[in-house]
C-alpha cells in the first residue's frame, strides 16, 4: 500500500536532574558538596533515507520517544546523556508542525536530516551552587524538560518528469511501454489511485516518470484526487500532458487541455513554468490519424498556447520514442540551465532556549476567583522544578530570581501586600519583604 501522509506524535527525552550529594570520605575535612550534572535528553531527529518509498511504517506506529537523560550523581559523576531516536523517512518528505501548521523541513536529498524536538538539557548538580554564602547548597537543577509535537508527514514524490490529464486518456499505457513499470489498466476513471512510478531508459540515460491519478476540474480545491496527488507534481522537472485526441468521452480535447492547466495553474503557479510536453493519445481512433482534421485543430491550437504537440497511441507503442525524446531533451536543457527557484519556503525556526527571547519573562497576574497573585515563566518553571521546599537556601535562591526579574514590583503595582499569597504552579506562598 502507498502511504504519502501520516500524522504522529514525537517527545523528546528529559534532561536527567543534578544530583544533591555531600563528600563524606573519613579523614577529609571540609568535604562539601559533589553532586553530578545530569544527562542530556536525546533528540528526535528525521533523516531521509533513499531506501524507503512510503511512509507505511507510520500507519501503524504513531508515538516515538526518545530516551531521557540519566540523573547526576555522587563523586561529581555526570549521567548518561540519552540516545537520539533517528526516524528515517523517504526522500522527499515535507515534515510539518501540526499545531501551527508550518513547515519545519523538507528532506529532499538522502541523508538530509534536521532535529525536530530537541532533548532536555541536563540539570546541574548542587557542587555549581555552592557561594561563599552558601556553604551546602541542599538543592541542584532539575533537568530539561522534554519537548513534544505533534508532527505531520508529508510526501511528495521525486520524478523527474510527471505524468498529467484528465482520468483514462492513457497515463498508464503510456507508463507501461515506456518503463518495466506493470501499472493498472482498465478502461475506467482512477484505475490509478496511488502514483506508480518506472525509469525509462533511452539513448544510454535514464530517467525516473511517475504516473499520477486523473485530474479532473476542481481537483485544486480537493474535487476526485484532488491534493492527495497534485502536490506529488510539484517535485517533477517536466511534465508530459496526454490528451485522448479522440474525444471517446464526449469531450473536446482542446477543452481538456485548458481545464487540466487551470487546475495545475489554481494549485500552484510555479507548475506550470515547467517544461510540458503535449502527447495526443488515441491518434489510432481518429479517422485519417494524423492528416485528421480533428488532430490538426488541437495541434494548430496547442502550438498556439507555446508548446510542442506529439500524436502517439500508447498500447501500439505508436510516438511514444518521440515523446520520451522530447522529455530528454527538456531535461537535458534543465541540467545545462537550471531554473530559479520560486517560492522557498521558510522554514520554522527552532532555537536553543537560551535564544528565546521570552525564555526570561515572568507573567504576572491575579487570580480573582481564588485570591492570589500569580507567576508564570519558562525559566521560572525549570527553576521552580529544581526547588527544595524543605530548605529555606533553596528558597531564598527562587525567590531572588523572582525579586531580580522585577516581578515583585510588578506584583506590587497589582496590588500585592505582605501576607497576600503568591502562586506558582501548584505552589502557593505567603510574601514578606524581608523574605
Amino acid at each position: 500500500m502507498f502511504v504519502d501522509r501520516a500524522k504522529i506524535h514525537i517527545k523528546s527525552g528529559k534532561g536527567g536532574n543534578g544530583a544533591v550529594t555531600f563528600r563524606r570520605d573519613p579523614y577529609v575535612p571540609n568535604g562539601g558538596p559533589d553532586g553530578g550534572d545530569g544527562g542530556k535528553g536525546g533528540s528526535i531527529i528525521f533523516k531521509a533515507d533513499r531506501n524507503l518509498r512510503t511512509l507505511m511504517d507510520f500507519k501503524y506506529k504513531r508515538k516515538y520517544e526518545a530516551e531521557a537523560g540519566q540523573n547526576g550523581m555522587s563523586r561529581n559523576k555526570f549521567g548518561k546523556d540519552g540516545e537520539d531516536l533517528i526516524i528515517k523517512v523517504p526522500m522527499g518528505t515535507v515534515v510539518i508542525d501540526q499545531e501551527s501548521g508550518r513547515i519545519m523541513k523538507d528532506l529532499v536529498e538522502d541523508g538530509d536530516s534536521f532535529v525536530a524536538a530537541k532533548g532536555g538539557k541536563g540539570g546541574r548538580g548542587n557542587v555549581h551552587f555552592k557561594s561563599s554564602i552558601r556553604q551546602a547548597p541542599n538543592f541542584a537543577e532539575a533537568g530539561g524538560e522534554a519537548k513534544e509535537r505533534n508532527i505531520i508527514l508529508e510526501l511528495k514524490l521525486i520524478a523527474d518528469v510527471g505524468l498529467v490529464g484528465f482520468p483514462n486518456v492513457g497515463k498508464s499505457s503510456l507508463l507501461k511501454e515506456a518503463t518495466q513499470a506493470n501499472p493498472k489498466i482498465a478502461n475506467y476513471h482512477f484505475t490509478t489511485i496511488d502514483p506508480n512510478l518506472g525509469v525509462v531508459s533511452l539513448y544510454d540515460e535514464n530517467f525516473v516518470m511517475a504516473d499520477i491519478a486523473g485530474i479532473i476540474e476542481g481537483a485544486s480545491e480537493g474535487a476526485g484526487m484532488g491534493f492527495r496527488f497534485l502536490k506529488h507534481i510539484e517535485r517533477t522537472k517536466v511534465l508530459i500532458h496526454v490528451v485522448d485526441v479522440s474525444g471517446s468521452e464526449g469531450r473536446d480535447p482542446r477543452d481538456d487541455f485548458d481545464k487540466i492547466n487551470a487546475e495545475l495553474e489554481a494549485y500552484s503557479p510555479k507548475i506550470l513554468r515547467k517544461p510540458q510536453i503535449v502527447a495526443a493519445n488515441k491518434i489510432d481512433e481518429l479517422e485519417d490519424g494524423e492528416n485528421d482534421p480533428k488532430y490538426l485543430e488541437f495541434k494548430e491550437y496547442v502550438n498556439s498556447k507555446g508548446f510542442d504537440c506529439y500524436p502517439m497511441a500508447a498500447p501500439l507503442d505508436y510516438g511514444v520514442k518521440e515523446v520520451l525524446t522530447a522529455a530528454l531533451h527538456a531535461l537535458q536543457e534543465i541540467a545545462k540551465n537550471p531554473p530559479i527557484e520560486y517560492d522557498e519556503p521558510e522554514y520554522f525556526d527552532f532555537e536553543a532556549e537560551e535564544n528565546d527571547p521570552n525564555w526570561n519573562v515572568i507573567e504576572c497576574g491575579y487570580d480573582e476567583e481564588d485570591g492570589v497573585y500569580t507567576l508564570s515563566g519558562k525559566h521560572l518553571t525549570k527553576i521552580f522544578n529544581s526547588t527544595n521546599f524543605f530548605d529555606m537556601g533553596s528558597l531564598r535562591y527562587l525567590y531572588k530570581y523572582i525579586e531580580k526579574n522585577g516581578a515583585i514590583d510588578r506584583l506590587k503595582e497589582l496590588g500585592l501586600q505582605e501576607g497576600d499569597i503568591i502562586r506558582i504552579n501548584d505552589y502557593e506562598m505567603e510574601f514578606w519583604d524581608e523574605y
